[in-house]
């Protein structure tokens, strides 16, 4: 089952999900806001998302954080802290499937679901 990560408003999930209903692939969709996310989850990410890839720095949530926020991003277990706290911090969507996981849209890894 694939599963994808997100908020519902953030284009990029909206795109993807689009894409998934268009090639009715089935999926879960798991909501940052309405569910959180747990340490667990994230540690397993972090095994094949390099930390830098899964925090949106881009972001209006990254630049509303203090300095002292920004520092937790530095290292897995502070930024596991953070992401838990400000979910909007993490890059969407996290798509899950199997072993395979990526982040935000991609159409050539959706294909490969």
């Amino acid at each position: 089952m694939t599963k994808i990560y997100g908020i519902p408003n953030c284009n990029s999930v909206k795109k993807t999900r689009v894409w998934l209903d268009e090639h009715s692939v089935t999926y879960q969709f798991h909501d940052f806001k309405k569910l959180g996310i747990d340490a667990a989850t994230l540690q397993a990410w972090l095994k094949t998302i390099p930390l830098d890839v899964l925090i949106n720095k881009k972001g209006t949530t990254w630049r509303g954080l203090s300095d002292a926020e920004k520092a937790m991003a530095d290292a897995p277990d502070t930024a596991i802290e953070l992401m838990m706290n400000k979910t909007s911090v993490i890059k969407r969507p996290v798509v899950v499937s199997g072993a395979q996981i990526f982040v935000g849209h991609d159409e050539a890894a959706l294909a490969r679901l």
